[in-house]
Order: structure tokens, then C-alpha cells, then sequence
């Protein structure tokens, strides 16, 4: 055999050698980049490596996913797009219609998703029939956090009524405690408004107003009353809340600097990275009122091309819904398990409380969507009414305006 000869026959040996070694890849965006969230992320790295898979991170800070989506937004646009999107709800169907989104039906399928997950949480992971996305777990939006020392100090028990809350708060606040630990941010804003919403319109007026978009509902005196409970809780905030990230609002109230918070079980996870113990050193409950607001994380696998990358989505999707990451994952996260056969023997108290509701709720018809967190509503409308609960939170608008700007927006947004 000649030299030239040997050289091209090794050549073609390292390419294919440097093939078949490629195995599984994935280039993953997500906006997991907080304590808890970046500790709960990296579990899927881990369990991506150890089945030989190469894991590219694009972490997107901020914005409760907006700049994540902007950053995405334009990869589709160039034609070069993510193997798997943290993706959920009514965007993931909206990313379907536009024709960019991968079939794993075969993974759904092989692994029996239809049979482990929720009828409604499934119905959001399929595009016209297709298993087009793969869910994480389950948030509970409708949370209230407490440092449990500084509320037993001041012989304040976790409100069951607003009326309760407004009259802890004011306590609080004469004893120079800032009440409510919050960060300027829209997202943030429309967190709190839905729990307001759900809590004194309860679950059929939530589902009228913020579901199916009633204008009734939109403009009726419950709407009004929303707005002014808003209004109040305005003035439990410190006056340095602007542009805070939830993650530093919740620190305030692990570190004792505010007392409560109204935020998603991710923050639990936060209290949980800190080494913090639910019922030790911090309290939880649901919002006052009935109900239960869920967020399903979930992540869509978009077209590409390369059986390396396909492969890679086939194995994320295989390792998401399994029962060692859903266990591990949420543990990490503060969420709970999207497989209703995960055992929670390990979970915290929190979390069983957050499953029991679920399965309750569920019974009650009144497991409903958060709008706040993109699983009621489509882009448009969801983005009118947060601008509108933001421009009143941030203003002196009144209830009366707030309710009629309200009703203007959602209905130029349809």
C-alpha cells in the first residue's frame, strides 16, 4: 500500500471513528440560572453524560423567560435553531404551527406517556396528536413564603384571607418590618395579580376572566376589587423593589429583611440550595382562596437535522419523563413530579401539600392554568393584561381606569 494510500485510509478511519464517538448532542436553552434552578438543571446534564450524550448549555437569564425567548426567536429565524427549548403551554403550540417543531412520538410512545401523565398536562405536550414536547413538572403559582421567626415573633399566623393578610402586613409594618418581598418585574406583577384574582373571584370567575377572556368578568365590580387589593399590597412593598429578581426577593425573606412573598414553589427551592428546612425555617401555604394555579415546565424539541442531534433529542426526552430525573429533578427544584407514579417519601411537606391540592383540585374542577406563567393564554393576550397590571402597580391609575384599560387591551389583542 502506497503512503498516499495509508494516509486516506487512516483519514477515513478517524472520520468515521470521530463519528460513531459523537454519539447523542444536544444544545439546550433554558433560563434555569438561580441557585435552585441551575442545581436542578444540572441533573440532566449529569444523567445526559453518563449515557454518553454531549450537552451544549445556553443558559438565558431574566425576564421569567422573556430573554429566552427573544434569544430563540432569532436562532429559528437563522435557520439554526436549539436542539430542545424550556417551552410550555400555548407557546409550544404556537412554535408548532410555524412548522419548526420534532416529532417524539416514538419516545412518548415506547415509554407510555399517556399512561403516567395527567390527561390535562399531556394535552399540552401534544401538537394535533404529535408528542412534540416533553414535561418536567409541576409548579404551584399560588404560593405565599414566610420567615417563620419573624412571623411568630409578631403573633401573626399564615393568612387564609386577604383581609387576614392586609391586617399581618399592617402590623409588620409599624414594627418597621417590610412586609412583602417583591421585585419590580412584569412577570412578577402578573404572579401576584392572578393569586388575587383566583383568590377573591375564586376558581369559576379566575377561569371567566383569565382563561376565556369574558369581558363581564374583565370589567366586573370582583375585577375592580383585584385591582384595589393590588393597589394595597403596592404599599407593603419596599420602596427599592424596581427590577429585583424574584431569587433576591426570595433571599430577603430567608435572610429575615421582608416576611412574606408571593411567588411559584420555585422559590422553594431556593430556601431548600440555602439548606433551609420548610416548617423550621420558613412556612408555606397557598394564597388565601381556593384553587390551585399550575406551571408546567416543559421542554420542545425543534426540527434539526444529524442523527447525532436527533438522537440527542430522543435520549432528553427519554430521560426527562423517567422516574430517576423526575424524582431527583424536583427535589432539586421545589416542584413536584409531572408522573403521578413518582412516590413523594422524600419530598418535603410543601410538596406533599402541593401534590394533595393537586389531585383535590383536580376532583373540584378548579386545577387551572396560570396565565402569568404562559399555560392559559397565547403571547398577545397574556402580554396585554401583564401590561396593564404593571402600569396600574406602578402608578396611582385607579380600579375604575385599570378595569376599562384592561378591557381595551385584551380586546385589540384578540
Amino acid at each position: 500500500m502506497t503512503l498516499r494510500m495509508t494516509l486516506a485510509a487512516s483519514a477515513a478511519s478517524l472520520c468515521y471513528a470521530s463519528v460513531v464517538l459523537a454519539g447523542p448532542q444536544a444544545e439546550v436553552l433554558h433560563w434555569w440560572t438561580s441557585g435552585g434552578e441551575a442545581r436542578a438543571v444540572a441533573v440532566l446534564q449529569e444523567e445526559f453524560s453518563a449515557r454518553g450524550g454531549t450537552w451544549t448549555d445556553m443558559p438565558v437569564a431574566g425576564g421569567g423567560g422573556d430573554a429566552a425567548m427573544t434569544a430563540l426567536r432569532a436562532r429559528v429565524l437563522s435557520g439554526n435553531a436549539p436542539t430542545a427549548v424550556q417551552l410550555k403551554g400555548p407557546a409550544i403550540q404556537e412554535w408548532y404551527e410555524e412548522g419548526v417543531l420534532a416529532d417524539i412520538s416514538s419516545v412518548a410512545e415506547a415509554q407510555g406517556w399517556a399512561d403516567i401523565l395527567p390527561a390535562s398536562i399531556a394535552g399540552h405536550m401534544q401538537c394535533d396528536g404529535v408528542w412534540c414536547a416533553a414535561p418536567v413538572n409541576v409548579h404551584r403559582v399560588d404560593w405565599v413564603w414566610a420567615n417563620k421567626s419573624i412571623i411568630e415573633a409578631h403573633g401573626i399566623a399564615m393568612p387564609t384571607t386577604w383581609d387576614e393578610f392586609n391586617a399581618a402586613a399592617e402590623k409588620l409594618q409599624a414594627a418597621g418590618i417590610t412586609p412583602l418581598a417583591h421585585g419590580g418585574q412584569s412577570w412578577q406583577d402578573a404572579t401576584v395579580f392572578e393569586t388575587v384574582v383566583l383568590g377573591l373571584g375564586g376558581p369559576d370567575f379566575f377561569r371567566s376572566a383569565l382563561v376565556d377572556l369574558d369581558m363581564d368578568a374583565l370589567t366586573s365590580d370582583t375585577m375592580k376589587a383585584v385591582f384595589d387589593q393590588m393597589r394595597t399590597l403596592r404599599g407593603f412593598v419596599d420602596s427599592n423593589f424596581s427590577g429585583r429578581d424574584w431569587n433576591l426577593a426570595t433571599a430577603m425573606v430567608m435572610n429575615g429583611e421582608a416576611a412574606f412573598q408571593i411567588m411559584g414553589d420555585w422559590a422553594k427551592g431556593e430556601f431548600l440550595a440555602a439548606g433551609k428546612v420548610p416548617g423550621e425555617d420558613f412556612l408555606c401555604a397557598s394564597t388565601p382562596g381556593d384553587g390551585y394555579l399550575y406551571n408546567v415546565d416543559s421542554f420542545a424539541m425543534f426540527s434539526v437535522s444529524g442523527d447525532d442531534n436527533i438522537a440527542g433529542q430522543n435520549l432528553l426526552a427519554e430521560l426527562i419523563v423517567g422516574e430517576s430525573f423526575q424524582k431527583v429533578f424536583n427535589l432539586n427544584k421545589g416542584s413536584i413530579p409531572v408522573r403521578a407514579d413518582v412516590a413523594l417519601d422524600e419530598f418535603d411537606s410543601c410538596a406533599v401539600l402541593s401534590a394533595n391540592d393537586m389531585v383535590a383540585t383536580a376532583e373540584a374542577g378548579s386545577l387551572l392554568p396560570s396565565y402569568a406563567h404562559g399555560m392559559a393564554l397565547r403571547g398577545a393576550q397574556a402580554g396585554a393584561i401583564t401590561d396593564v397590571v404593571t402600569a396600574h402597580f406602578n402608578s396611582d391609575m385607579s380600579a375604575d381606569d385599570a378595569v376599562r384599560m384592561l378591557a381595551d387591551a385584551v380586546a385589540n389583542s384578540l
